[in-house]
C-alpha cells in the first residue's frame, strides 16, 4: 500500500503545473507573459525600427516618447491607446519608443501580453508591483467582440480596484478601433437594451480609461514617398530619386492602399531586386 501511495504522489507531482519562477529582470529588457502555466518568458531576439525614420506621425511620436520618459523616470504618466488605420506604425512606434528609452534606462522593461490572456493580468500585476523596475505592458491589436468579457477585467486594471494601483506598471495598447468595440456591437446594444444609453456608455467607456488617445490615419502620397525615402536612407540603398518615386507609386497602386506597412513591403522588394542586404 505505501508503494501505491508513493506512485500516486509521484504521478500527481508530474502532472502538477511547474512552480512559477520569476525571471532575472536584470538580464533582459523584453519579455512575454504566457499562461497555462503562468510564466514570464525572456525575449532574446527583440528588434525595433529606428524611431527617427518613422514618418507622418510626428505628434504621436513626441507625445508617446514624452509620456514613456516620464514613466521611466518615476513620474506620473498615462496609459496609452494607439488607434486608427492599419499599417501606420502603431505597434512599431511603441517598440521604437521603448528601445530609445531602454537603451539608456535599464530599469524600464517591456512585457507583451496577448488579448486572450487579459483576464490573467491581475496575477501578473501581483508579481510585478513590488519589483524595483518600471514595467511597460503592451497589448497589440486590442479589440473585443460580442461574446468577450475581457474588457470588464481590463477596466479594473486601468482604474485600479480595491488595491492601490501599482505605480511601476503602465499599459499601452494598439487597436484599429477607437472604442475597441465593433460598431455593430454598440448598435445592437442601442436597439436591444432596456436602457440603450447606459449600455452604450458601458461599452465605449473602456477606451476613456486610457489617458492618452493617439490617432493614426492613412497617409497621402507625399508622406508615403517620404517613408520610402527614409528607409532607403536608413539602410543605405542608393537609387535615382525619379526611379524610386515612379517605382514606389506603381507598387502602392497595385496594392490599392498607402501606409507605412506598404512602404516597408515595397522597400523589402526593392532591396531584394537591387541585391542590397538589410
Amino acid at each position: 500500500m505505501p508503494d501505491e501511495l508513493q506512485r500516486i504522489a509521484e504521478a500527481l507531482e508530474r502532472i502538477a503545473p511547474a512552480k512559477f519562477k520569476i525571471p532575472d529582470f536584470s538580464k533582459s529588457s523584453v519579455f512575454i507573459w504566457n499562461v497555462l502555466p503562468d510564466r514570464i518568458k525572456e525575449v532574446s531576439g527583440f528588434t525595433s525600427i529606428n524611431l527617427d525614420i518613422l514618418q507622418g506621425i510626428d505628434n504621436a511620436k513626441q507625445t508617446l516618447l514624452r509620456n514613456t520618459k516620464q514613466f521611466s523616470d518615476g513620474f506620473p504618466a498615462n496609459n496609452a491607446l494607439l488607434w486608427g488605420a492599419r499599417g501606420m506604425g502603431k505597434s512599431s512606434l511603441v517598440k521604437a519608443v521603448f528601445k530609445r528609452i531602454a537603451d539608456s534606462n535599464k530599469m524600464l522593461k517591456l512585457i507583451e501580453i496577448q488579448r486572450e490572456d487579459l483576464s490573467s493580468l491581475p496575477r501578473l500585476l501581483d508579481i510585478l508591483k513590488d519589483k524595483p523596475y518600471r514595467f511597460l505592458l503592451f497589448c497589440d491589436d486590442l479589440s473585443f467582440d460580442g461574446q468577450d468579457s475581457f474588457y470588464k477585467s481590463l477596466k479594473a486594471i486601468l482604474d485600479g480596484g480595491v488595491d492601490e494601483k501599482a505605480s511601476n506598471i503602465i499599459l499601452y495598447a494598439s487597436s484599429n478601433r477607437r472604442h475597441l468595440m465593433p460598431r455593430e456591437m454598440i448598435e445592437n446594444e442601442t436597439s436591444s437594451s432596456i436602457t440603450p444609453s447606459e449600455a452604450v456608455e458601458e461599452k465605449v467607456s473602456l477606451s476613456d480609461r486610457f489617458g492618452l488617445w493617439l490617432g493614426f490615419h492613412g497617409c497621402d502620397q507625399p508622406t508615403y514617398l517620404k517613408i520610402v525615402e527614409s528607409y532607403c536612407g536608413e539602410y543605405g540603398l542608393k537609387i535615382d530619386p525619379e526611379e524610386l518615386r515612379a517605382d514606389a507609386i506603381e507598387w502602392q497602386a497595385t496594392r490599392g492602399s498607402r501606409s507605412g506597412r506598404v512602404a516597408w513591403q515595397y522597400f523589402v522588394d526593392l532591396a531584394g531586386r537591387k541585391k542590397h542586404k538589410l
